[in-house]
């Protein structure tokens, strides 16, 4: 039967070749978009920043940057800021497609054709493009040759090892760096902004061998010792219980205190700082519930959140009322006034930033010197990349209420921010 959603789709041969078509579809409109953002960097190049710059001390003027690899042409710094909010990605993310659109056009010229001819997709050039950004202009021209005619059909391994040969042939003193750099690839990571709902996080590193058999012997040590007093839980989660003690020994050790000459140490009690939100009741009533943790933005239970603290020295502190109005006719932003704005809008308030606010600026929404006051109906925290631009271009934005703010960009685009989520008001700026 077929699908009335689908026209002229009523044999599997029809869906078929329908869903070939749209997918060609995608792959240009793909490009179309990697095209868009070339013709927005020409508009705005290096010539249309002003040289006049802010005195304002860590406030500084719009500056031209490389965004492509060596060659290519530098472009406003703030330009990919708009190019961003019209597509609903970061600025971060738009910088990184005006980047490989500039690399691959005027530094893989050869990749950047056949990719407008549909051979190569457009993930597989971005993915290149990001590959080259470090070679020099004669090793990304060598890349562009030799994949000239194969690009859209060798794996990517290979296309690996062919950028590592361009980089050893035409910058030995680079590739000789880069080796050194990944010669030490050991890390180790603990994911507590992934924090579950249960308040389990994921661990996970590389480590020097040796390092990885004592860290072994340890944890299997302490899961032994947790067995031995009575510990009735698999040997999996008494090896996740064990790690956490060895971490708190650790912290006891660089806690210690001397009561005086000749005393015996004694050890600090553990602190526990997390920012959450949770009922009274949750509290003082011991009932269950959900808390959010401001430090992950996720969620476990309240019962979770006990169980961290149940050996450690607690403080609580009342949660500042969001609604209360707060005032103050000096320009510095009082502390209390800061802690507001960041809980009322927990990241940056710019259209599709993800930076935490406890990491950005208070920024008054309108300048102080032009009337604005200092008070919570006209701060908002922004991100520092975010708040120069907003001072030396013509982003401008109002605050509706604690947490949602307009935004009007430069040539028109309106968006509301309204806690962490951004959507276009308008789907397209108006002409002129």
């Amino acid at each position: 039967m077929a699908d009335p959603e689908l026209p002229d789709c009523d044999t599997p041969a029809a869906v078929l070749a329908f869903a070939q078509c749209r997918r060609a579809a995608v792959q240009r409109a793909e490009f179309d978009v990697l095209d868009a953002a070339l013709a927005w960097a020409a508009m705005h190049p290096a010539e249309s920043v002003s040289d006049a710059a802010s005195t304002d001390g860590w406030i500084f003027a719009e500056v031209a940057v490389p965004l492509g690899g060596e060659g290519t042409p530098l472009v406003a710094e703030f330009a990919p800021m708009e190019l961003g909010a019209a597509l609903g990605m970061s600025t971060d993310s738009a910088r990184a497609l005006v980047g490989s659109a500039l690399e691959l056009a005027h530094r893989l010229p050869r990749t950047w054709k056949m990719m407008r001819a549909g051979v190569v997709p457009v993930w597989k050039g971005r993915r290149l493009a990001q590959l080259t950004l470090a070679l020099p202009p004669d090793g990304a021209d060598f890349v562009d040759r030799q994949l000239a005619a194969v690009v859209g059909k060798v794996g990517w391994a290979e296309i690996e090892r062919l950028v590592d040969h361009a980089r050893a042939t035409f910058d030995p003193e680079g590739a000789e760096k880069r080796r050194r750099q990944a010669a030490d690839g050991r890390r180790f990571d603990v994911r507590t902004r992934d924090v579950t709902h249960d308040g389990t996080a994921w661990v996970e590193g590389v480590l020097d061998l040796a390092d990885a058999l004592d860290l072994d012997t340890a944890i299997r040590h302490g899961a032994e010792e947790l067995a031995a007093l009575g510990s009735t839980e698999s040997l999996d989660v008494r090896r996740s219980m064990a790690a956490g003690e060895l971490a708190r020994r650790q912290l006891a050790f660089d806690l210690r205190a001397e009561t005086g000459e000749g005393a015996a140490s004694v050890v600090k009690p553990r602190q526990v700082v997390i920012h959450v939100h949770l009922s009274e009741a949750a509290i003082s009533r011991d009932e269950a519930g959900i808390a959010h943790i401001e430090e992950t933005r996720t969620i476990v239970s309240t019962e979770q959140v006990r169980d961290w603290c149940g050996d450690a020295q607690v403080v609580i502190k009342p949660v500042i009322d969001l609604d209360a109005h707060h005032h103050t006719d000096a320009y510095a932003v009082p502390d209390k006034l800061i802690e507001q704005a960041r809980l009322a809008q927990p990241v940056c308030a710019f259209p599709w930033c993800e930076r935490p606010a406890r990491r950005c600026d208070t920024d008054h929404v309108l300048a102080h010197c032009a009337g604005g006051s200092t008070c919570s109906c006209n701060l908002a925290p922004l991100c520092r990349r975010h708040h120069r631009a907003k001072t030396h271009i013509a982003w401008t934005y109002d605050k509706t209420d604690a947490a949602t703010y307009l935004w009007r960009s430069p040539h028109g685009l309106h968006l509301v921010k309204e806690g962490g989520t951004t959507r276009l008001v308008t789907a397209h700026p108006p002409d002129g």
